[in-house]
């Protein structure tokens, strides 16, 4: 299997003290130590927009996307290499585990600029008029998605008090079909901020639920 690991946290562990300070890697760490201690093979693609954010758009990026590629100078195509690359790493992968903080209550910068770079017309989705009000349409297919997520807060599951406010899943899970991903898996550790019993808690029960996903997919 193909595995696509992307890092969305601006934070990073703190090896010396062997404690960290992301969840979100704590949360992926802890996956692929599981896949790795089973001895499930496996090739990885690391891509951590973290603490390589990739490029933002620009109108000349738009240009170029929306140029054909027969009639793209050599400017057009240098500037789509980073999606081009970026893409291919996409394509290539089995399975995408996303790792993220909600900052904001969305999405960090460095990961939508990622999604900016990879959704793009005529390499990951079409656009066809003649589906009248949903015109778009995934390339890729057959792709599952774990989102291993952490936020400061509480109440932002389905149902909670503060579901309204949750702008990260929900567009990680529209923008993702795009990509192709067919199959997603949720886990949240919440309370960061708080550091509490019942942040302990979620921690552990974060830990475990990752564990139960290895069965489903391997």
């Amino acid at each position: 299997m193909n595995i696509l690991r992307i890092d969305a946290s601006a934070r990073a562990a703190d090896q010396a003290n062997e404690s960290y300070r992301s969840i979100s890697r704590l949360m992926a760490d802890h996956f692929f130590g599981k896949l790795d201690a089973k001895g499930i093979e496996y090739t990885l693609i690391h891509r951590d927009v973290g603490k390589h954010p990739p490029s933002m758009l620009s109108e000349f990026w738009i240009e170029s996307c929306f140029t054909k590629e027969d009639k793209r100078g050599y400017s057009h195509k240098q500037a789509l290499l980073e999606s081009d690359l970026l893409i291919d790493e996409v394509d290539k992968a089995n399975l995408i585990v996303l790792s993220t903080p909600m900052y904001n209550y969305g999405m960090p910068a460095t990961l939508k600029a990622w999604f900016d770079q990879v959704i793009r017309v005529n390499k990951t989705f079409d656009f066809d008029p003649a589906r009248g009000e949903s015109p778009l349409s995934p390339l890729l297919g057959g792709k599952s998605l774990i989102i291993l997520w952490s936020c400061g807060e509480y109440g932002f599951r389905e149902g909670e008090n503060k579901a309204h406010m949750n702008h990260l899943t929900p567009h990680i899970r529209t923008a993702s079909k795009y990509l192709g991903v067919e199959e997603i898996f949720e886990i949240q550790v919440e309370g960061q901020e708080f550091g509490d019993e019942r942040h302990r808690q979620s921690r552990s029960e974060a830990i475990e639920k990752i564990e139960s996903l290895i069965p489903l997919l391997f």
